[in-house]
């Protein structure tokens, strides 16, 4: 009688569930992408928008980026993935899409700022302008970051 083999172990690493998202890479940066993204949004709708077309966009890449990352960050928390690679795939994707998304609003803010430093407006505005073209940046480079830590996981 053949004896039976012990089942191999799993050599693909396990996704994070819990607490545990918050300490793995590249899991750790969708809560910086959130926070960044949520102040960018914040900065853009305390100005005068004044180029609504450009800004809108802004605002629109920033909220639903900061939605759909928020329900992702708590699927990762709750487990609902199942350690499944399907989930990997997914928030490669997720994140390599809104990289590219985030880049175009980020150099669309960054017009609205060149724009807002010329206007008769307040210093004030030219300044909130800035600082969200900065933190536009800073979620673009993080969810590159992000995109490409999956893929090379």
């Amino acid at each position: 009688m053949a004896s039976a083999c012990p089942p191999e172990a799993s050599t693909q690493p396990t996704l994070p569930s819990g607490p545990a998202v918050f300490k793995t890479v590249p899991y750790a940066f969708i809560l910086p992408e959130i926070l960044c993204g949520t102040w960018v949004w914040i900065l853009v709708a305390a100005t005068s928008v004044s180029a609504p077309l450009l800004q809108g966009w802004v605002m629109y890449v920033s909220l639903s980026s900061c939605l759909i990352s928020l329900l992702l960050l708590l699927s990762y928390i709750f487990g609902f993935h199942r350690n499944s690679e399907n989930w990997k795939v997914l928030d490669s994707l997720y994140h390599g899409t809104t990289a590219i998304l985030y880049m175009s609003a980020a150099v669309l803010q960054a017009n609205a700022t060149i724009n807002s430093e010329f206007s008769s407006n307040s210093p004030l505005y030219y300044q909130l302008n800035s600082a969200a073209s900065f933190f536009a940046f800073i979620t673009t480079f993080l969810y590159i970051l992000h995109a490409f830590s999956i893929y090379y996981q």
